[in-house]
């Protein structure tokens, strides 16, 4: 295949690629979109409880501000987050929500037409906007037609193995056509991630199975460091058994939890805020109930919807009510739901400034790929679907206008790479004798659990690095058995076990490291917050092995303090 060249290459079919493709095509920019599956199979498809934004809609007429928003989301984040990009993104937010809805995106409404907003963990205002509990669906099916109009050239099922590098700048990248089964080299003068988080990384997840960490492992490969990867969010309610997410907009309903005793347990973590804490508080809380002999056997505790009612339910939650049935068997209306905490969400990725820059001239990152921060230790619920849109359009509206002026790019390396590549995964899939994936992906998410999972200990995790070592040992010798041919997922399950490889150090490392509990990283050797030593940002660069520098974070208008709930 010859090199396809484009002005600018988004690397992910998600909100935040699609909503960056459409600030470059706004620019006048010739931009294309790379992505290993449909745009409408991207993990934005399965946000399910809403978006938020300050535009003081809630029902009681109380007076929410963008000030509000940023201070609920810095005092969430634990204090780790940049203040500066938290007020960007909250100042931001109502525009992003309103931009979708003349799109053509259907919220929920209150009866007086306004758009509905409910209440979210750790949140003082009712401000999360939805559209009943298939909120990422629809935002997502608005913004891809709205790119097919625009006439986006869409690369689809092509996965990107490996970004070009020239001169310490990023000039394009090689990838996979899956439905070809051929290489293809991509020359532009800038690459944009948007490849979403590494939630496969861990058993027990809501992630989609394509959230490898792409983006995160490409970055590495570029010389590009890795900002606060320790930081991993454990949603507290995913169905017990598939881990499939039951949205915080059943809790915003009114859901409580109990444990086996029939008690609201949440009274004794979260006296105020009880099931509407942050995630990491209430994650923990149920972990806690289930350590101590207090949850159902299996591992879990209830979370509780029945006095909603019918209606509300099939208003509100449909598509909860759905999942439940289809693969727990329970109706919500009339049980309670068997629920356990699941990572969902990666608060670390690839650093970059609020605009999508990252510290390798001609890489971008916008999404739950990029570290811009603005989640901080703890994401807040309704912040996500928020950050894509709003850093995705700010990423391609920076990249677009300075296009021009950006060196060509480096054909030579490109071309170079596409033959190094080649040579490499076409062995790769022939190797007949050796290491097979499936066992050994699903070995390294279970030690990612259990060794970094929702609670963590220093001894614990050394003994997780040790294990790491040797599963990346194994790895070296994995035999894909295949001569290849259109859709070889067995080679495409092998190549993200090597991106899931190329991070998990970061992760690992980055936590053992990190001797205090802030937010979603919880010690029980060292319970207690150390602002002291830690209130800082890790970053994990791949030499010869994982190293890591700390950075300072942007503080600002709210003064760090204890979070109390």
């Amino acid at each position: 295949m010859d090199l396809i060249h484009h002005e600018a290459l988004v690397i992910g079919g998600g909100l935040a690629g699609l909503r960056c493709a459409l600030a470059l095509l706004e620019a006048g920019r010739d931009v294309a979109l790379l992505t290993k599956v449909h745009p409408l199979r991207s993990h934005s498809v399965a946000a399910q409880g809403g978006i938020n934004a300050a535009l003081g809609n809630s029902p009681d007429g109380t007076d929410d501000t963008p000030e509000r928003h940023a201070e609920d989301t810095v005092k969430g984040a634990d204090y780790l987050a940049d203040q500066d990009a938290v007020m960007a993104m909250c100042t931001e937010a109502p525009a992003a929500v309103y931009e979708l809805e003349h799109r053509g995106t259907v919220f929920s409404r209150f009866e007086d037409g306004r758009i509905a907003q409910r209440p979210f963990g750790g949140a003082g205002f009712p401000r999360t906007c939805y559209a009943a509990d298939r909120t990422g669906h629809n935002l997502l099916h608005t913004l891809y037609e709205w790119a097919i109009a625009r006439g986006l050239r869409v690369y689809e099922e092509f996965f990107v193995t490996a970004l070009a590098v020239a001169d310490g700048r990023v000039t394009g990248c090689v990838a996979l056509d899956i439905a070809r089964d051929v290489m293809g080299g991509f020359a532009a003068p800038a690459v944009v991630l948007a490849t979403g988080g590494y939630g496969r990384l861990f058993t027990r997840s809501t992630n989609a199975l394509i959230n490898t960490g792409d983006g995160a492992a490409l970055a590495l490969g570029a010389g590009c460091p890795l900002e606060d990867m320790e930081f991993v969010q454990f949603h507290p309610t995913t169905l017990a058994g598939s881990n499939i997410l039951i949205s915080e907009a059943a809790r915003g309903e009114g859901g409580i939890l109990l444990n086996k005793a029939g008690e609201r347990f949440m009274a004794r973590y979260a006296e105020k805020a009880m099931e509407l804490a942050p995630r990491d508080i209430v994650a923990r809380a149920i972990q806690t109930e289930v350590n101590e002999g207090r949850g159902f056997e299996g591992g879990h505790v209830h979370l509780d919807l029945t006095a909603l009612g019918a209606s509300r339910i099939n208003e509100r939650l449909p598509g909860i009510r759905r999942l439940a049935l289809d693969f727990a068997g329970v109706d919500p209306v009339a049980k309670p739901l068997p629920v356990q905490p699941g990572q969902h969400y990666s608060m670390g990725g690839v650093p970059t400034d609020a605009d999508g820059a990252t510290p390798v001239p001609g890489l971008y990152a916008c999404g739950e790929a990029a570290c811009v921060s603005v989640h901080g230790a703890n994401r807040l619920g309704g912040n996500s679907l928020l950050d894509t849109l709003v850093f995705g359009r700010r990423t391609g509206a920076r990249l677009g206008p300075g296009l021009p002026e950006l060196p060509a790019p480096d054909e030579a390396a490109v071309a170079d790479l596409l033959r190094r590549e080649t040579e490499r995964i076409t062995a790769l899939a022939v190797r007949e004798k050796g290491t097979k994936v499936a066992p050994l992906r699903a070995e390294l998410r279970r030690l990612m659990f259990d060794h970094f999972g929702v609670f963590r200990d220093g001894a614990k995790m050394a003994q997780g690095l040790e294990l790491l070592a040797g599963v990346e040992a194994r790895a070296g010798e994995v035999a894909v058995g295949t001569a290849g041919g259109p859709f070889n997922h067995t080679l495409i399950h092998a190549l993200e076990l090597e991106f899931l490889l190329a991070i998990a150090p970061a992760v690992a490392r980055g936590a053992l490291a990190r001797e205090e509990s802030r937010g979603a990283h919880a010690r029980r050797d060292f319970p207690k917050r150390d602002d002291d030593r830690f209130l800082k940002h890790t970053f994990a660069f791949r030499r010869d092995k994982v190293e890591l520098e700390y950075r300072e974070v942007n503080l600002g208008r709210f003064p760090v303090r204890e979070r109390s709930y």
